[in-house]
């Protein structure tokens, strides 16, 4: 029975083969290529008693911003609970506990504490960056990775995905010398880490590199072009390039050919992030909102996360869908009326509802109170998640809302 994973880390209840079935999907994680998900699954179902396979199981479930793979994993949990662990697993499993009730910034810490004594384990490192992603704490996050490249080289097998993490991290921070840096020795060590990709769209992005982002981009297109969930981000970053550049057109070819809100929720949140960027810039998005609208649908009444709310009313009210954008706004309240304590609750209270309130009355052409809605907004509202180029949407509209009042008023 094997006693540690491939960095050394120590594991419990594994057998040779479940164990190269975890392997296997902590390198999907890495590549964003694959079903890690389903490799976690098929590793327990091997090893029934394999924690670490039912651990990553659970953290990925509860890394979804999907409300039903939240609850799913729950039941993960209270399975793996029963198991025998060794003393990084417990860590772990006191992460996940705090995941489960909904407290993200408590969860990272825990997955802190492991890292303390096991600077190599992969899974603390990847989970506590997604959460510090959804909380929008690009600072820990990077502090994170810094301490983590004390403990690494090399030599380790997925080194090039912690500096994919590291360098999103210091993109995130403003730090886009050494971002790129970073993300190009991911690439070296290994061309198909779609991670260092992105961290290389993200500095393209923000230091306004348009013409050489969609070169870059366009000569590794072959490693992203797959169908995957970041193969659609990696083409909404194209199209911002384009956007960027005063090309608007193939920003709109693009959304047509390899976007149009996919069955996955990331999916969808690129797809309203585009459409909504080029309604600001006057491009004539013809039915596609309201088609947009058809898919964001179900999850109307979700009022889980409020990064997908203001996704989902980008699509509501740009496909002029005022039933669903009134039955999400009512969730919303519901949900802030619940004394239920988490993250999720105080973005929607503090950020998510006044923005999405702000989208609604953009869309129906009250841009003065609009304007003011956004221009409230707290200093914690980075917080909602998400990078700065997703968040530059509300900064986007305010723009635009404070342009059409003028011209309207003129």
């Amino acid at each position: 029975m094997p006693a540690t994973d491939h960095r050394g880390c120590a594991i419990s209840g594994a057998t040779g083969h479940a164990l190269e079935l975890y392997e296997a999907a902590l390198e999907a994680l890495r590549l964003q290529a694959g079903d890690a998900l389903g490799l976690a699954r098929r590793a327990a179902r091997e090893a029934p008693e394999f924690v670490a396979a039912h651990q990553l199981e659970a953290a990925l479930l509860l890394s979804s911003r999907d409300v039903r793979d939240f609850e799913s994993a729950g039941w993960v949990y209270a399975r793996m609970a029963t198991l025998r662990m060794n003393e990084r697993e417990r860590g772990h499993a006191a992460a996940l506990a705090a995941a489960v009730d909904g407290d993200f910034a408590a969860a990272t810490r825990r997955y802190d504490d492991v890292l303390d004594a096991a600077p190599r384990d992969a899974v603390a490192l990847h989970v506590a960056s997604v959460m510090d992603y959804y909380l929008g704490s690009p600072a820990t996050m990077r502090e994170r990775s810094t301490r983590a490249l004390r403990s690494w080289d090399a030599s380790l097998p997925g080194f090039h995905g912690l500096l994919a993490i590291h360098a999103f991290a210091l993109e995130e921070c403003g730090e886009y010398g050494a971002a790129e840096a970073a993300a190009r020795q991911a690439l070296e060590l290994e061309p198909r880490d779609l991670r260092a990709h992105h961290a290389m769209t993200h500095v393209f992005e923000m230091q306004g590199r348009a013409e050489e982002g969609i070169r870059w981009m366009g000569m590794r297109a072959r490693h992203w072009t797959q169908g995957e969930a970041i193969s659609t981000h990696l083409w909404w970053h194209l199209a911002l390039h384009h956007q960027q550049a005063g090309r608007p057109r193939f920003a709109l070819e693009i959304y047509d050919r390899r976007m149009r809100g996919g069955d996955a929720l990331s999916e969808r949140i690129d797809a309203s992030a585009l459409l909504w960027r080029l309604m600001l810039d006057g491009v004539e998005t013809g039915r596609r909102f309201e088609s947009l609208a058809g898919a964001w649908a179900s999850h109307a009444e979700d009022a889980f996360c409020a990064f997908n709310d203001l996704h989902a009313m980008m699509a509501f009210a740009g496909g002029g869908r005022w039933d669903l954008a009134h039955r999400l706004l009512s969730a919303q309240i519901r949900r802030v009326a619940r004394q239920v304590p988490g993250a999720n609750r105080d973005m929607t209270r503090l950020v998510g509802l006044p923005a999405c309130r702000a989208l609604l009355l953009f869309a129906r052409g009250e841009y003065a109170a609009a304007e003011a809605l956004l221009r409230a907004l707290p200093p914690v509202a980075h917080h909602i998640g998400g990078s700065h180029a997703q968040r530059d949407v509300l900064h986007l509209t305010r723009a635009a809302a404070v342009q059409r009042s003028y011209r309207r008023a003129a």
